[in-house]
């Protein structure tokens, strides 16, 4: 029993010296880890500045935190950036906390902005030397003038390089020298006028502006913001709207040379993009290119449903047009197909609840064959509906099973449950709802 003893001590002992615990007492090993000195003087230094203020987090974009960290004066160490308003009022002000050592941090700056909440922060390299500069949206109430204020940190100056009013802002970087420029939308003079796009860049020790580029709709209406590329090559915004008649324009805008310009209404037409008539429908990447492709209705010959035909088109820096590809959507029960281009001319649906038998037309128009049919099974037993008649299943979801069946003219068209597979694809969600 006592070599039993004896035996599970050394045992212990050998184990506490392998793990280096033999050389801590009892109470070391016990007690609760302690707060590192340098986030102590942090947490002070930010309790002492924050006295008679609150925490005011952004209310939208990628930062929306009420605490930030970002390397502002380019020292390879981070500052502490506190968004903060008044307990009194509405005055906005952010405080930066500067690292000094190791262990200290204080008090750097902090930063009156005038608004009720702070809107959108971004945080990006506009002037090509280490550090990054800071982007700040304010609002003053809701549904009032917004403003943007750019903000510099060099030689442990901080400068505020430009501020202006806007209804949306975007970084990004269209000329590709790797530093960021400013995208801002403002509202026309006009009372009732279309919005106004304009670039700003950073260029001898502050912001230059671009000359004004025409929005095809007021900015109120933008729902969608998409940084992409031209068919040619060039980084593009792409700018989404909702036009007043439940359609989507469609405006591009990107860098002519040294000139910012809207590209769709430099194309033959001289205005934006067609707009989809009452289909949300948004430019997207369908075919994986890198390169958005823009949207436009097709009229189904002798069609019986209310779903058309959308040609997929790409667009380069003369605005000139290339045909992609070539989709059926159908939202009520969300999916498309991919069709071949040389069907588009003959091809039709026709609807039967979640169910639709597309048919192509012969050379005269004279007469159809139905082709292939698409279900949407929903019921209990849809697993061995999608088995019935020859149908095979497309994709299988949670609730609902897509299935297809080979009609008697499939063999005509060469249409085969391998190309059916391959082009049948569930509608992302978003495509039809703003910007979710």
């Amino acid at each position: 029993m006592k070599k039993g003893i004896l035996f599970s001590a050394l045992a212990m002992l050998l184990i506490l010296l392998l793990s280096g615990c033999a050389a801590k007492t009892i109470d070391e090993m016990y007690a609760l880890p302690r707060r590192s000195e340098r986030n102590n003087n942090l947490r002070s230094a930010i309790e002492s500045a924050m006295e008679g203020r609150v925490y005011a987090a952004p209310l939208s974009g990628s930062n929306r935190e009420s605490v930030q960290t970002a390397d502002l004066d380019g020292d390879g160490k981070e500052e502490y950036l506190i968004f903060t308003k008044s307990t009194q009022g509405d005055s906005l002000q952010i405080l930066l906390f500067n690292q000094l050592s190791d262990e200290n941090y204080v008090l750097w700056e902090a930063i009156d902005c005038k608004g009720a909440s702070f809107e959108q922060v971004q945080y990006a390299d506009m002037d090509g030397v280490p550090g990054s500069e800071l982007i700040v949206g304010t609002q003053l109430s809701e549904k009032v003038t917004k403003t943007v204020a750019v903000y510099s940190f060099a030689a442990d100056q901080m400068e505020k390089l430009k501020s202006m009013i806007y209804v949306r802002f975007l970084v990004c970087d269209l000329d590709g020298n790797g530093s960021s420029e400013l995208m801002v939308v403002q509202n026309s003079d006009a009372d009732y006028g279309n919005g106004s796009v304009r670039l700003y860049s950073h260029s001898d020790g502050g912001l230059v502006s671009s000359a004004e580029a025409k929005l095809s709709v007021p900015p109120d209406f933008i729902r969608r913001i998409t940084v992409n590329r031209l068919s040619s090559g060039e980084p593009a915004v792409y700018v989404s709207s909702g036009a007043m008649d439940n359609s989507i324009v469609t405006d591009i805008f990107a860098l002519r040379g040294d000139v910012f310009t809207n590209v769709t209404q430099t194309s033959d037409l001289g205005t934006s993009m067609q707009p989809l008539h009452n289909y949300l429908v948004y430019a997207e990447d369908l075919d994986g290119d890198g390169v958005l492709e823009l949207p436009s209705l097709l009229t189904m010959m002798y069609n019986t449903t209310e779903q058309n035909l959308i040609r997929w088109f790409s667009v380069d820096m003369d605005g000139r047009e290339t045909n992609k590809l070539y989709t059926f959507h159908n939202f009520d029960d969300g999916w498309y197909i991919q069709l071949n281009s040389d069907w588009i001319d003959r091809i039709a649906a026709e609807k039967n609840g979640s169910t639709y038998t597309f048919y192509m037309w012969n050379n005269s128009y004279g007469s159809a064959v139905p082709v292939f049919t698409i279900y949407a099974l929903t019921d209990r037993d849809r697993d061995s509906q999608a088995a019935l008649q020859n149908r095979f299943a497309l994709y299988r979801g949670e609730d609902v099973v897509y299935a297809a069946k080979l009609e008697s003219g499939s063999a005509i068209y060469g249409m085969t449950e391998n190309y059916l597979r391959a082009n049948f694809h569930l509608i992302r969600q978003g495509w039809n709802t703003s910007e979710s």
